[in-house]
Parts: C-alpha cells; structure tokens; sequence
C-alpha cells in the first residue's frame, strides 16, 4: 500500500473544508440499508487492515473493535505519520471515551469539521457513526490530497478514471456507482498500468462476477491492495454503494501514483547520469590526446635541438630533406589533433556549465596553456632548426670552396719550392769567375724578386689555412699541417736567400762581368712569369655566387683582365726581345752561349707555352661565367616564380582572415544556417590547398637550388604556413562557438529571437570588432538589458558579482560566449543536487539511504551499476545491509563535494 504521510502533513482549510462538510451531508439514514452498511463494513474493514497491519495487527469487527479507541489512535498514527496523545490504558468506559475524543480531536486538527459524531456513539458500537467516523478519515488521508486540473477530491478522481479508462471499450465511467458494476472498469485501470496483468481483451461485458473477482484478485496479488469486496455483493445491488467504491478506487489511484512518481524519479537520475557518464568520457578522451600530443612534442624537440655537424654538403641537404617531410608529413597531422583538442576541451566546457557541472580542470601540465606554450616551444625549435641547417650548407659550401682553394694554392707553391733550398745552399760561386759570380748575383736577385712575388701566395695560405680553422673544418688537422709544413719552409727559404745573397756580394767586389741583357730579361721575365701564374690561377679559381649582382661582378672584372692581354702580350713580346737581342750580340762577337741565362731559369719557350695556356683557358673561363650566369638567371626566374605564388596566397590568407573577422560579427540568420555557412565557407577555403601546395612545390625547389634570399616579395614559406594555419583554426573556432550556442540554446530553451537580441546588444558596445567587451563595455550593455549596475555601491557590487561569473580568470574581457552562458543561466532553469536529491528519496521509498536492490529495479542497468559502483556506504543510525548513501553521491554530481 501507499503511504500517504506526505499527504498528512498540511491542514485542511478554506476550500477543503467546505468539501468535507459537504461530503459530511450524507445520508445517515441510507446506512442501514443492509446491503450498502455491508459493502461499506467490507470495505471500510479491509482499508483499515491495509494500514493497521504495518503495525502488526487488525479488526475483525469495525463497530466493536473502535470502541476502546486504541486501534483508532494507532490507525490514525500509521496513516498520518505523526505521533497522538498517549492513550489511557484503563478498561473502564471514562477511558474509552477519552481515547476516542483523543482521536476525534486529532481529526478536527487536520481542518475536518465532524458533524454529529461523538465520542460516546463510537464507544456504545454505533455501526452508523462508526462507518459515518472512518468515511470521515478516509476522505481527509486518502481521497482529500487527489487532485486533477485543481478539482476537488471526488471529481478529480473522477476525472482520473474517465482518463484512464477512456481508450478501452464498453467503459464509460461518470459515477462511483452504476459505472463500476460489470468489474471492466477496474480490470482498465490495471490494464492501463500494468498491461502484463490483464488480459483485457478476453474479458465479456455479460460476465461482471468473473471480472470484478479478476481485478481484485490481480490488485491483492499483485498491487498489494486487500480484497475490500465481494463480487456478487456488487453485482446484487442495484446501486453499488458510492463511498465503498470510491474508497476501492483510491487505493489503485495511489497504488499507479506511487509508480509514475518513481518512474519520473528515475527517468530524471537516468538522464543526471547518462550526462555525467558522457562528459567523463570526454575528459578521459581530452586527457589521452593531450597526454600523447605532449609526448609527441616531448621526443620531437630534442630531434630539432640537435646540432650534431656534417661534414659535407650533401650530408647536411639529407637532414634537410628529413626537416621537411617533418613538416610536409609528420607535423600536419598534430596541428589537426591540437585543433581538435581545443574544440574538444571549448565543448566540454560549455556542456559542463550547460548541465550545471563545475568547470573540468585537466590533470597538472595538461591544460591548453600547457599544450599550447609546448606548441610554441616546438615552433622556436622549428624555426632554430631550419635556420641551422641553411647556415651549416653555406659554411659547408664556403669551407669545400676554401679547402680546394687552399689546396690549389699549397700545389703551386710546394711546385714552385721544390729544389729551393738545394739551390740556395749550393756553394757555385768559390770556382766561378766574376763573370760567372756577377750572374750569379744577378741571378740571385732575380729569386729575390721571385720569392718577393711569392710571399702574397703564402700570406693567401696561411689566410685561408685561419679561415677554414675559425669555421671548424673537419680536416683542419692536416690543413694546420700542411699550411705549418709551407711557413717553416718559407723562413728557411727567407734565411738561405739571405745568407747565399752575403756571399755573392762578398764575392761581387772580384767580379765585373755581367751580361746587362741577360740581366734584363731575368728581371722582366720573372715578374711576367709571376703574373701568368696568377693569371692561370686566378683562370683556375672556383667561385661561388648567389645571385645576379655577382656573377656579373665575376664577368666585369673578367672583361678587364682580358683588356689588360693586349698589353701584356707586348710584354710578352719585349722579353722575346731582349733574348733575340742577346743571341744577335753573340753571333755578333762570337760568343757561344751555354744555352742557358745564367740569372734565370725562365725560358722563352716555358713563357710562351704559359702564354698560351693561359691564352687556352680564356675561353674556358667565358664559359663557365655564362654557364653560372644562366644558372643565377634560372634561379631568378624561380625566386620570381616562388614571389608570385607566395604574394597571391598571402593575400589570399590576409582577406580570408579579415572576412572571417566579418562574419563572425555579422552573422544572420538561424544558428543552423549560420553553422552551414560556416561549414560551407570551410570547405571553401580547404578547396585552395592546391595553391598552398603548389608554393610547397616552388619553396623545395628554391632550397634545391640553394636560393636563400628573395628581393620579389617580403613572405617566407614559415610565414605563410603559419598564416593558413592560423586561417584553419579560426574557421573551426569560429564554428565551435556556433555549435555551443546552439547547445546553450537548446539545452537552456533560448529562443532565436532571445540569440538575435544578445548579439546584437554584444556587437553595438564591441565598437572595436575584437569579438571581446571590456568591462566598462560590458557595464554599458548590461545597463541597456535593464541590470542595475550603475555607478553606486550596491551597482558596483551586483556588476562584479556578474563579472566573476563571466570573467573568472580577471582577464578583463568578456567573449560573446560568456556572455551567452551567462544570459541563459538568468533565463533558464537546469536540475540542482536537490532535485537530484529528491529523486533518489522517491526511489527509496522516504528512506535516507538506497539499496542495490532498489537501484537495479528501478533504474537501467549500466546507469544503477555506475550508481553502486561510485555511492559510498550509508552510515546513519537508521542504516540497514547495504545501505547506499545517495545525498553525498548527488552533491557531488554537482560539484558541491569529492564523489
């Protein structure tokens, strides 16, 4: 049976009381009808033993069993829940009495006017004013509290079969008599709540016996309501006795009551608890792509910080080509899970505030500052990478040029000493004659010269030998060694040319003759020797350009030199000369000549055969300037190519971000339509990744080419890449903010009408377009939606109540998000722990605690399991096995306290 103490709880006055003193007006007289005093007898019986049984006893004569007043205090305990006067325990009829007024006055106190009742008729067993007496308590505990479309008792229980019973056939319910004869009446309302009970369909109008004991005996079986007739009493009575049907009637309306309410109980905890099972799954998901999005980031910046050196160019361009499939490849894909984890996290928040949840703090180092500040960390790292590895292939590039340089150089002048020192320390001068000493001062002179020329080349390669040093060249061990080697050398040549020149001078003074043309030529041939081997040299050198300007530099200072071959040629020619000159002086004076010139050993031929193999690499040298000016020239035509691509799409991502600016503060239409714009505007924008990769093309191959500088436009690849992703993520931003304000709208029932006007009351104080109000922007626009935030104390204080609502990180700024959250809160109701709360009592039938039993009855199973499994043990002093503690498990729903 129902309990119906919440019901007791509240007295009868004004309208209810006129009600009972109405149904009080009942016919005395037709009680002694015997077949209606029978029905009530049985019925008024068996609803008294319903209720007196929860305290472990019963009547058996409803006239004689009252009489004492015990049982009548005890039935009005039980039925109203609260505690009467206690009763005199004397069998003496004084005590009777005053035990019955004792009950009778407890009655009255509940707002119930008894009209002719007395205590004295209840004791003398007055079956009349004893039925009269419990009709009395069953309409104020059982029949007073229904109520439907605010109609009084009898007709709101009226109105609640008529409902009930409506679809079934051969049942028209207008009274609490006639309309209940044939039994279909009560076998509907069963069939209505419980349609596994009844087979309605198999029940005859024709046979009322079979279907009134049908039905009663299903309520006894099954709803726990006592057999409070017989059905042939019913049957056999011309008109059913209305109070005795009407109490029948109420037991089922409490019995199907009791089950609604604990099916509205439910189905609220059920929907608590399917929201908070889907919003911990979103954090356990926000916190495993956070987790792996940081360990990715946190192997990959030490790849990037490493500076491990290469020692050559190619082996630097092959962790080049790694960087970029790093970008082209491995990165995108984290750029996208770092998008979704902010939209992810922005979502989670918004359903947490829509659902009346605290704010979901991620686990420490996992926020999206954390994320984002590793991010950017990343970004540095990326950046310091690429900018490594373009300067390690340029000082590859500068030191492969200088080692062949300065090995090249070290070659012509080990060529050049070889056999120095022998000559210098050779003592030819003791058996000479003068003439032979003076040539062999001029000849020394001449080395002079010479060895004064050299001394430019081996300041070159000590020169070069420091730089390749200072720029950490890999071999620099045997650069040092060889460079070492050539300086000894050098200072022993310096000390030998020295001493060997003391000697010829010591000698000189017993020597005159001298051959003034051999001396000449010695000393016009050296210096021109000299200058040819720096001209095949400088033929020979490698060079290394990186634009236009110099190459061209490389091929104007060509043209001169080959300017200078016209004089240089009559050089060429005067030293011929003077060796003809000196052949027609000694066929003159019959002179033969040793076939040698005492003071040099430069030969005619040896001049022309440099001559013209320097004449031979002229030609050589044009070609490989025009060559490298073609290659700069098809470098240009990329760096151009590479500028122009490079210009449209940074337009492109600068007017795409400015528009986007636009619509996100001129948005119309439905939030639907706005989202499939926005979508749509996506899609619009992800159409143009053909042109970014396009650039991606031209940016490889502006690095294969080793271009490192661009004068056709102010954008670099980093740039631009940066740019379309900024571009990427503000669409998706732009559409996540759509999405939570239709879940603000739909979960808060905030009309479209009620959006409009808060957006458009947002962007008429956003005078900047920032998408943001400050706070005096804010005050501004909360005064023109009728808050009282002006500039006094209590203002002040109701504006940064609202502010810490809006803005609790103090940032001083309010997004239009906020600002929406906040208005649907002012506007909205959502479930409370109280109500959730409240839920669990219905569950639990009053009790402070909740079984496994009762979760798993009433509840579905994954949602009573996750009950069980989170609720802690129920403590109090009324605790039974296994009792659950539902209050702290709802507090903590809410946040109020650690679940």
């Amino acid at each position: 049976m129902v309990d119906y103490h919440a019901a007791n709880n509240q007295s009868s006055t004004g309208g209810v009381q006129t009600y009972m003193e109405q149904e009080n007006d009942w016919d005395r007289d037709l009680l002694l009808d015997p077949a209606w005093e029978k029905q009530q007898r049985k019925t008024f019986t068996a609803w008294c033993n319903s209720h007196l049984r929860k305290a472990g006893t019963q009547i058996d004569n409803i006239e004689e069993d009252f009489r004492d007043g015990l049982k009548l205090m005890l039935l009005l305990e039980v039925i109203s829940g609260e505690r009467l006067p206690k009763p005199e325990r004397g069998k003496m009829r004084v005590h009777k009495i005053n035990n019955v007024n004792k009950a009778l006055d407890f009655i009255a106190s509940k707002g119930v006017k008894l009209v002719s009742i007395g205590a004295e008729e209840i004791v003398d067993g007055n079956a009349k004013m004893t039925l009269g007496m419990i009709w009395t308590i069953i309409l104020r505990f059982a029949i007073q509290d229904i109520s439907v479309e605010e109609t009084s008792a009898k007709e709101g229980l009226l109105l609640w079969c008529q409902r009930k019973t409506a679809p079934y056939k051969n049942v028209n319910v207008q009274n609490f008599h006639i309309s209940w004869k044939d039994g279909l009446a009560f076998n509907a309302l069963i069939h209505r709540h419980r349609p596994d009970l009844i087979d309605y369909d198999s029940l005859r109008k024709d046979d009322p016996v079979t279907n009134l004991n049908n039905a009663f005996e299903v309520a006894e079986k099954h709803l726990d309501i006592p057999k409070m007739l017989d059905a042939e009493d019913i049957v056999g009575t011309l008109r059913p006795d209305e109070k005795a049907i009407m109490t029948y009637v109420s037991c089922f309306y409490h019995a199907f009551s009791g089950a609604q309410k604990a099916e509205t109980a439910a189905n609220r905890i059920c929907k608590v608890l399917a929201v908070n099972q889907e919003n911990e799954q979103m954090m356990e998901d926000y916190e495993k792509l956070a987790s792996d999005l940081l360990e990715w980031i946190r192997r990959t910046i030490p790849w990037l910080e490493n500076r491990t050196q290469e020692k050559t160019v190619n082996d630097m361009q092959a962790k080049q080509e790694d960087f970029r499939d790093y970008r082209c490849v491995h990165k995108p894909p984290k750029v996208q899970e770092k998008c979704q984890l902010e939209i992810s996290f922005n979502t989670l928040q918004t359903k947490l505030r829509l659902s009346n949840r605290p704010a979901f703090m991620p686990s420490e180092g996992r926020m999206v500052s954390d994320i984002n500040g590793a991010w950017h960390t990343l970004e540095g790292a990326e950046k310091g990478y690429e900018e490594w590895i373009l300067s390690e292939i340029r000082r590859l590039e500068r030191l492969e040029h200088l080692a062949e340089k300065f090995h090249q150089k070290a070659a012509i002048h080990e060529s050049w000493t070889d056999g120095k020192e022998a000559m210098l320390t050779q003592k030819d001068y003791e058996t000479s004659t003068l003439s032979e000493v003076k040539a062999l001062l001029r000849k020394h002179e001449a080395f002079e010269s010479d060895l004064a020329a050299h001394q430019d080349r081996v300041e070159q390669i000590a020169a070069i030998a420091q730089e390749l040093n200072e720029l950490d060249y890999y071999d620099s061990a045997s650069v040092n060694a060889r460079c070492q080697k050539i300086c000894d050398q050098w200072d022993i040549l310096g000390s030998l040319t020295q001493n060997r020149k003391e000697s010829l001078e010591r000698t000189e003074k017993q020597l005159e003759s001298i051959d003034e043309h051999y001396l000449e030529y010695a000393k016009r041939a050296a210096p021109f020797n000299n200058w040819m081997e720096g001209a095949m040299e400088d033929l020979q050198d490698m060079f290394i350009v990186h634009n236009i300007e110099e190459i061209q530099g490389l091929i104007t200072a060509h043209e001169q030199f080959k300017s200078t071959l016209a004089e240089a040629n009559k050089e060429r020619e005067a030293i011929q000369a003077i060796q003809a000159e000196v052949q027609k002086i000694a066929q003159s004076n019959g002179i033969k000549l040793s076939g040698a010139n005492p003071y040099t050993t430069i030969t005619p031929e040896s001049i022309d055969s440099k001559w013209e193999k320097a004449m031979a690499m002229v030609p050589l040298r044009d070609n490989a300037l025009q060559d490298e000016l073609n290659k700069q020239n098809s470098n240009d035509n990329l760096r151009a190519t590479f500028a122009t691509q490079a210009n449209t799409v940074g337009a492109y991502i600068q007017a795409k971000m400015e528009e986007i600016g636009r619509i996100s503060i001129e948005m119309n239409g439905t939030l639907e339509d706005q989202l499939t714009n926005l979508k749509e505007y996506q899609k619009t924008i992800m159409s143009y990744m053909p042109e970014i990769n396009k650039l991606e093309g031209y940016h490889q191959l502006i690095q294969e080419a080793l271009i490192f500088d661009n004068q056709y436009t102010s954008y670099t690849m980093e740039h631009l890449r940066v740019g379309w992703e900024q571009l990427l993520t503000t669409i998706a931003r732009t559409i996540n903010e759509v999405e939570n304000q239709i879940l603000t709208r739909d979960a808060k029932g905030i009309s479209q009408e009620q959006l409009y006007e808060y957006r458009a009351s947002f962007n008429h104080f956003d005078k900047d377009h920032s998408g943001a109000l400050m706070a005096e922007e804010f005050k501004a626009c909360l005064i023109s939606l009728g808050y009282d935030v002006e500039n006094d104390k209590q203002g002040d204080s109701e504006f940064n109540r609202i502010m810490g609502i809006v803005d609790p990180n103090g940032s001083g700024a309010v997004t239009f998000q906020a600002f929406i959250d906040f208005m649907s809160t002012e506007t909205t109701d959502t479930d409370t722990a109280d109500q959730v709360i409240a839920s669990f009592k219905i569950l639990a039938a009053d009790k402070s605690f909740i079984t496994a039993e009762e979760l798993r009855r009433e509840l579905p199973p994954d949602q009573a399991e996750y009950c069980i499994a989170r609720m802690a043990p129920y403590s109090g002093p009324d605790a039974a096995p296994g009792a659950l503690d539902y209050m702290s498990f709802s507090t903590a729903l809410y946040g109020e306290s650690d679940l």
